[in-house]
C-alpha cells in the first residue's frame, strides 16, 4: 500500500486515535471541528476500502504508516 494518497492531516488524526484520543479531544488539539475530524476518518476508511476505524488502524499499522 502506498501511503502517499493519505494527507498529513489524515495520518495525524489516526496517530491520535491510536493514542486513545476521542474525536472531540482530537478536534480540540487540532483546532478543528468534531465534524471535520469525523470527515477525515471517513475519508481514510473510504480510501483504504475498509469498514471501520479499527480496520483502518490495523491496515495502517500493517503497512508501517503508523505505529501502535
Amino acid at each position: 500500500m502506498n501511503g502517499h494518497f493519505l494527507t498529513p492531516r489524515e495520518l495525524e488524526i489516526f496517530k491520535l486515535l491510536i493514542k486513545n484520543e476521542t474525536t472531540k479531544s482530537i478536534a480540540e488539539k487540532l483546532n478543528i471541528s468534531d465534524k471535520t475530524v469525523r470527515n477525515h476518518i471517513s475519508n481514510v476508511i473510504g480510501k483504504l476500502g475498509v469498514s471501520s476505524r479499527t480496520a483502518a488502524i490495523v491496515m495502517l499499522a500493517k503497512s508501517g504508516m503508523i505505529e501502535i
